[in-house]
């Protein structure tokens, strides 16, 4: 941050260094010429006699003498032209209850990683397919946080992407850049119109919320949910069960009869 002096004696600053300059001038006597030790990193900076300091200096610097000069912590590359229809997933957990409570809205699973050139170069793409696609929910998984879910799900390609709608669950994956775009394009297209789903979101597929409820790294649980029994078996298990409401029945009783049997029912008005 160096500092020169101008010809008629005023202090000259680079762009941005007034306050600086002021937070001198105004500390420093202007009797002389000397050369004065600064806490900036230049090192030194230069006073001369001339007129005094215009006042809008002092009153600029005001905010900057009794305190550190902070800069504020650079924006990441993956969020920059982000849409209020993007956001990071934060655990595992989010990441199956976001898919799970997105009803029958059309949801796009970003896995990316901070080092991946690919992902770089492809964000600014998609966020623009976010912002004329409202009503569709983006979410962005990072690689490096969450390498162990990530293996789980079996993404082992970066960047990577996965659709899901309603109770359809994952309806597409694929794994594109910025030369392959077309794919998510068509991806989008075919899958964003509105329609009506029946029954509730999907989300996750079952073998990968078991191995999501595997993997020991992970703070998740999972109940696998109860499957349907055909009826003839629930005959039986109901049949077998202690002190149950209906007598044993015959093993004929829950097979079926080939046609042209002596057993076969008869028709009525035979």
């Amino acid at each position: 941050m160096a500092n020169a002096l101008c010809g008629n004696g005023c202090v000259a600053v680079p762009c941005g260094d007034l306050g600086a300059a002021a937070a001198l001038a105004e500390s420093v006597p202007m009797g002389g010429a000397y050369r004065a030790k600064s806490s900036f990193p230049a090192g030194r900076v230069a006073l001369t006699a001339g007129e005094p300091q215009p006042r809008s200096l002092h009153v600029a610097a005001a905010g900057q003498m009794n305190g550190n000069l902070t800069i504020g912590k650079a924006m990441r590359w993956w969020e920059k032209g982000t849409q209020p229809n993007m956001r990071e997933v934060q655990s595992t957990q989010d990441l199956a209850d976001s898919l799970r409570n997105a009803g029958d809205k059309l949801v796009v699973v970003d896995f990316f990683s901070p080092g991946c050139g690919g992902c770089r170069a492809l964000h600014p793409k998609i966020a623009q397919f976010a912002e004329r696609n409202p009503d569709v929910l983006f979410l962005q998984v990072n690689h490096e946080q969450h390498k162990s879910m990530c293996y789980s799900l079996h993404v082992h390609v970066l960047p990577f992407f996965r659709f899901y709608r309603g109770a359809q669950g994952r309806v597409s994956s694929f794994s594109c850049t910025n030369a392959t775009i077309k794919k998510f394009k068509d991806a989008l297209a075919k899958h964003s119109p509105d329609r009506c789903s029946l029954g509730p979101a999907r989300g996750l597929e079952e073998s990968e919320l078991l191995a999501l409820a595997a993997n020991k790294d992970l703070q998740f649980t999972y109940s696998e949910k109860p499957t349907l029994v055909p009826i003839a078996e629930a005959i039986k298990m109901e049949a077998a069960a202690i002190c149950g409401p209906w007598l044993p029945l015959p093993p004929s009783a829950t097979q079926f009869l080939p046609q042209g049997s002596d057993n076969e029912l008869i028709p009525s008005g035979r």
